[in-house]
């Protein structure tokens, strides 16, 4: 009884409401509500903070669920493990991953990963947003970049190195820009993370980091679309080398500024450092990583 409850709380935030659970488990608003309040007075605190619009978790809520997941793996993995056998994968893989880099890279490794497991099943987000992988029940994300979040825990893949590019009919019609100032008479292509523009580009001039703001008339906060708006000859982005090699190698696309390059930063794999992970997770973090450190675009 205990892990049905433990499996409707985490229900209710992954769907951000109690109504909403209950829908998705054929239960009334009351019947929801009822097992909250059975939960919260089994533990003695508050596990969720609630208003007419919006849910959020307390700490002693993140502190179950973080918990709640980790014991509802390990009871699932040994359901699993009885009933297939200890070498058999199966049940359900949660992960997210950057649009461009999720749509050319890890769905090919995903496909192929289901097509030897066939008892697993995985559900792939893909965002150029942040993800918070614990209120989302997501059991790892690739994401480039410096770690912000120290509980969570890291595996290294490779380096990323983000490239200023165009295609050849922008530069034709713009001009080649030879230094970082030169982007100020230039039309740039910029990504949203969430609440924050990437208008500062980052080169390195003399050996030491150099800022430059850009100006921009097509700003969006799906990968994807930069690319193809760069593709179109609407302008300069910066992207990462990952999303656009088979681009550059083409012709398609042509770095500009690659003297001015920035440093590179690192593409991991990040996980809940608090939960225990399946068997069938830690196979698939296992086939991405060999798979993208085998073709490290550095």
């Amino acid at each position: 009884m205990m892990l049905n409850h433990l499996e409707l709380f985490l229900l209710i935030i992954e769907k951000g409401g109690l109504s909403a659970a209950g829908r998705e488990l054929g239960l009334s608003p009351a019947s929801v509500s009822e097992r909250l309040a059975a939960l919260e007075s089994h533990y003695g605190v508050a596990l969720l903070t609630r208003t007419t619009r919006s849910i959020s978790l307390t700490d002693e809520g993140r502190t179950l669920a973080e918990g709640a997941r980790r014991l509802l793996a390990e009871a699932e993995e040994l359901d699993s493990r009885v009933r297939l056998g200890a070498q058999s994968l199966s049940g359900p893989v949660r992960l997210s991953a950057p649009v461009d880099l999720g749509q050319a890279r890890i769905v090919p490794i995903v496909d192929r990963f289901l097509d030897q497991h066939r008892e697993v099943s995985v559900e792939l987000n893909l965002t150029d947003g942040f993800v918070d992988l614990v209120s989302q029940g997501l059991d790892f994300a690739v994401r480039y970049g410096t770690l912000a979040d120290s509980s969570l825990k890291v595996k290294p893949i490779g380096e990323n190195r983000r490239v200023v590019c165009a295609a050849p009919s922008y530069l034709e019609r713009m001009g080649m820009p030879l230094h970082p100032d030169e982007l100020h008479g230039h039309d740039c292509i910029v990504m949203r993370f969430g609440i924050n523009s990437d208008h500062q580009w980052s080169f390195l001039v003399d050996g030491k980091p150099y800022s430059v703001a850009v100006r921009s008339r097509r700003m969006a906060n799906h990968g994807e679309l930069v690319r193809r708006w760069a593709l179109q000859g609407h302008g300069l982005c910066l992207k990462s080398v990952w999303d656009v090699q088979a681009d550059l190698d083409g012709g398609r696309l042509i770095e500009v500024l690659a003297p001015y390059s920035a440093a590179r930063t690192a593409l991991q794999i990040v996980y809940p450092g608090t939960r225990s992970q399946p068997r069938r997770v830690r196979a698939l973090i296992e086939a991405i990583t060999t798979e993208l450190a085998a073709d490290d675009r550095t």
